[in-house]
């Protein structure tokens, strides 16, 4: 097993297998694109911090069950859930999603990214949120 000398250093080595996406590329992607954009902040976070706009095709899959819904062996699979689909994580500020993208991606879910900044970024790059 591969240790670390400390979360940081997790961080930096799971963001070297992701091709991270500005919000506004994320945007693009979930618009012109089957790309999957998945919010795995908690509820009280989205409530206190605010949503992806729900006139976008945004999942809600909080964090602790994302591996479970993405994986399509798993018997708790979602109908989204595809080795192949583009899986664009977003979290609060861009660092738990990264470490949840680079997870998805060491379960096969091979095109598994996250977005720079998260819904912090989304939201001040003027994208459609919900107070």
């Amino acid at each position: 097993m591969k240790r670390y000398d400390g979360v940081d250093a997790l961080l930096a080595d799971a963001r070297t297998r992701l091709d991270r996406v500005t919000p506004s590329a994320a945007f693009e992607e979930l618009t012109t694109r089957d790309a999957a954009l998945v919010d795995i902040r908690p509820a009280a976070q989205r409530a206190t911090e605010g949503e992806v706009a729900d006139t976008l095709p945004v999942l809600v899959v909080e964090r602790n069950v994302l591996e479970w819904r993405f994986d399509p062996r798993s018997d708790a699979s979602i109908p989204e859930a595809s080795f192949d689909r583009r899986v664009i994580v977003l979290c609060q500020e861009g660092y738990t999603s990264s470490l949840a993208a680079a997870a998805l991606q060491s379960i096969g879910i091979h095109r598994a990214t996250d977005v720079i900044g998260g819904f912090a970024g989304w939201r001040d790059a003027g994208l459609p949120v919900t107070a």
